[in-house]
């Protein structure tokens, strides 16, 4: 029987690790236009209406930075967990209660105003999404727990969360019935950068200033070093001193609390309310994005910007070419597929073993008792 197997390689090519997200990139691209070339559209005018036209206007840009802001955001905290050996899955879900927290006040006071409002829907937002990711990150380091299953399950517990408050207890009564609360006032709403020229937001800012904070954390801290040793060496890490189950925790905390500012951010900047639907799926589009950026935060940036433009790509191919919206998501599908095959390839190669059949114990004897009486 044959088999093919994985081995590590002794050295990684360093030019190929850097051009690694490039390839895959070029990759989504080849296997798109074959995509588009099965839907009996042009790929290069589709790739013009993708790509070119969703940022050829300045309000298109602002466009864009609301879309990269939650995926920078997320995926700047997961990095932190996935460098740390932690799979932190549950970012949608921990985006949502964010968002939920974060509301409280201009949901359930909505006559209080003022500077101090914001602010502390900020807070509560980070709160929410920490309070979330706290639970896998308890139940891994009590028992044990798979923290990919207890993460990924929160996500679905949050949606459903979500859903019961907007048609239930905070249902908007002005609101004719539609699953919504009412719309935040004046100070619980996120200002605009440049209200002239478009909506973009301080989420924005947030997501910048998070990127730049957690570089300097995991390039020139202590803590930051803790966290790359645990990951590539636990063994390593606790003849160091350092605690794993902390380590559990301070990832967990930190994706958790930077995914709940995003969902504030969300809700307050774009949307100005709650609705059953906040995210079109940003907590699980940013995996992609920390892969993508290489889980380095300054590279996330860059990987956060190019994965928005796949979503309004992916609404103007829809309204122009009458394409499914789901175009968006097979082209972040097949970009963290390739991201992650290219990768492979670069640490391993493929080797093709033979297995020899194994003899029965009898015969194996009976073939070994000759050879001994010729030594003798």
């Amino acid at each position: 029987m044959m088999r093919l197997e994985l081995v590590k390689r002794p050295q990684r090519s360093a030019l190929f690790s850097a051009l690694s997200p490039f390839i895959a990139f070029a990759l989504t691209i080849v296997a798109g236009a074959v995509l588009f070339a099965l839907l009996g559209v042009n790929p290069l005018t589709a790739f013009n209406i993708y790509f070119i036209e969703p940022i050829s206007q300045v309000w298109q840009l602002h466009e864009l930075a609301i879309k990269a802001a939650p995926l920078i955001l997320i995926a700047v905290g997961l990095s932190v967990c996935y460098k740390a050996n932690i799979w932190n899955i549950g970012a949608e879900g921990q985006f949502i209660l964010g968002g939920i927290a974060g509301s409280m006040i201009p949901v359930l006071f909505p006559q209080f105003e003022g500077p101090l409002v914001l602010p502390l829907m900020l807070l509560l937002g980070m709160v929410g999404g920490a309070a979330c990711a706290a639970i896998p990150a308890l139940l891994k380091t009590r028992f044990g727990t798979n923290e990919i299953l207890t993460s990924l399950m929160l996500v679905y517990v949050a949606q459903l969360f979500l859903d019961w408050l907007v048609r239930g207890p905070w249902r908007d009564p002005q609101g004719h019935g539609f699953p919504q609360t009412i719309q935040f006032n004046d100070s619980a709403v996120l200002p605009e950068l440049m209200p002239d020229a478009g909506r973009a937001n301080w989420g924005f800012v947030f997501a910048l200033i998070a990127a730049v904070l957690v570089w300097i954390l995991m390039s020139r801290m202590l803590k930051g070093f803790e966290v790359r040793v645990l990951g590539s060496s636990p063994r390593a890490g606790r003849f160091a001193g350092f605690g794993l189950n902390r380590m559990v925790f301070f990832a967990f905390l930190l994706s958790g609390a930077l995914a709940g500012l995003a969902g504030i951010s969300e809700v307050s900047g774009a949307i100005g309310q709650l609705q059953p639907v906040i995210s079109p799926g940003y907590g699980f589009t940013a995996i992609i994005v920390a892969f993508l950026g290489r889980l380095n935060p300054l590279g996330i940036v860059a990987a956060g910007l190019v994965l928005a433009l796949t979503y309004l790509g992916g609404e103007a191919v829809q309204s122009a070419l009458g394409i499914s919206d789901k175009v968006a998501r097979v082209f972040q599908g097949m970009l963290l597929f390739f991201v992650l095959g290219c990768d492979t390839l670069i640490h391993y190669r493929i080797r093709l073993v033979g297995l020899a059949l194994s003899k029965p114990e009898g015969a194996a004897k009976l073939e070994a008792t000759p050879k001994l009486k010729e030594a003798r």
